[in-house]
């Protein structure tokens, strides 16, 4: 979601403009959503009520050219209906350039932070049609059609802006050697600049783009004490002496080992008392996942989870309470509460390395993240710096986490603005 919150209301009121205007028919998936909608109760009145709670004032009432905001689950069906063949653009307001980066977040923004909101995106029927339906999107922007974007005007990703924000986001950590100047998109990941939007088949071959050779070289190949950023990623949190289980939906946020891991039963319970480190990948970012470490895959799969819940102290809290404020900064403030809810890929690595043993990838998707894909296989042998896997579209979040008695030193601080590279060190084990 962009800082400028003008710029996620402008794209709102330009998409709601082209909705009204619009006869489309509902895509089948949409079509099999209103249905569960209007024949189950409980859903009917979860996405009613999430809408009528909204506080009815500023800034949540009306949109800039003073229509109101959407307020019923028909309008938001419309809406998602016409987002299902759209790929992510920047703003063109000349005055604020911007990105929504999240489109179906931005739709919820309000409503999700609702006690009924709340309640609906835990819903395990309302988050299995929400999974249909990002699915649908997905193969969307896996379709050639989806490629519109990659052009250079000025709402498009080669264009003045999108063009220079993915290149300064990616030239944080640059490995640039004597060069003074800041190295270019083309310079900084495999592309065709003379082919049609530089080669990339569609908006998610773009989004998973890979970096050239030698951008992002792995710290201390030889090494393996020193353990390797697996995200290119901006430092959330590290905790250590994590529990079994903990109240992870609280402001705070503590870790809850056991619903993080999805009470593996094979190896969950070597990671009580160990460390978690987390960190945000933004909709700029990189976001394919490398080894930390070298070792062996003993476990990977898939935990299907919550799509767009967000803890309490994220909304309005109390429904009669309408002076509360509703948070606009999306779910990157619940990173802690979504390793525990939100569809996750585990990833289970024996090190090579003693001193480190069995340690976990998370791979978390946040928002309209709807594939958390694992590119290895169990058995597999990984060396530090290898590819594991990728998210498809969205800002995610992932975390590694350490058995206690693992001890680590020179982890980053959390308080950076900048993303730490991928493949660089993020820390060192001592045996």
């Amino acid at each position: 979601m962009p800082k400028d919150h003008r710029i996620h209301r402008d794209w709102l009121a330009g998409i709601i403009k082209d909705v009204d205007a619009s006869t489309k028919p509902l895509h089948p998936v949409i079509q099999e959503f209103q249905q569960m909608i209007e024949t189950n109760p409980r859903v009917y009145m979860l996405l009613e009520s999430m809408f009528e709670e909204v506080p009815h004032k500023e800034p949540y009432n009306k949109d800039p050219i003073g229509r109101p905001e959407i307020r019923d689950y028909r309008h938001f069906l419309r809406v998602l209906n016409h987002l299902l063949t759209t790929a992510p653009s920047w703003s063109d307001k000349s005055e604020r350039m911007g990105l929504v980066g999240v489109p179906i977040n931005a739709l919820l923004d309000w409503p999700m932070g609702t006690p009924s909101g709340h309640a609906a995106f835990l819903d395990p029927e309302i988050n299995a049609m929400l999974k249909k339906v990002l699915e649908a999107w997905s193969d969307y922007l896996k379709s050639p059609a989806s490629a519109y974007v990659l052009n250079d005007s000025p709402t498009d990703w080669f264009g003045p802006s999108g063009h220079k924000e993915v290149a300064a986001v990616a030239n944080v950590g640059a490995n640039t050697g004597q060069q003074q100047q800041p190295l270019s998109f083309e310079e900084l990941f495999v592309c065709d600049p003379s082919a049609p939007h530089h080669g990339y088949s569609s908006w998610d071959n773009y989004f998973t783009r890979q970096f050239r050779e030698g951008v992002r070289p792995i710290a201390s190949p030889n090494d393996n004490n020193v353990i390797v950023n697996a995200c290119e990623s901006k430092p959330y949190c590290i905790q250590h002496n994590v529990k079994a289980r903990d109240k992870f939906w609280l402001k705070h946020q503590p870790y809850s080992i056991l619903d993080m891991l999805a009470h593996d039963e094979q190896f969950a319970d070597q990671f009580i008392g160990g460390t978690v480190f987390q960190a945000f990948l933004s909709a700029l970012s990189y976001h394919r996942w490398h080894a930390p470490v070298s070792g062996r895959i003993v476990k990977a799969y898939v935990v299907d989870g919550t799509y767009f819940s967000e803890p309490l102290f994220e909304g309005i809290g109390d429904p009669a309470n309408r002076n509360q404020e509703i948070n606009v900064k999306t779910l990157d403030p619940s990173q802690g509460y979504l390793s525990a809810t939100a569809t996750r890929a585990l990833i289970f690595i024996q090190a090579d390395n003693p001193a480190i043993g069995l340690m976990v990838f998370m791979g978390i998707g946040m928002t309209e993240v709807s594939t958390c894909d694992i590119t290895v296989r169990v058995g597999d042998h990984v060396k530090k710096g290898d590819e594991i896997g990728m998210f498809h579209f969205g800002g995610s979040t992932y975390c590694m986490v350490f058995r206690k008695g693992v001890h680590l030193s020179e982890l980053p601080a959390t308080d950076m603005d900048e993303n730490v590279p991928v493949l660089s060190k993020l820390a060192v084990v001592h045996p």
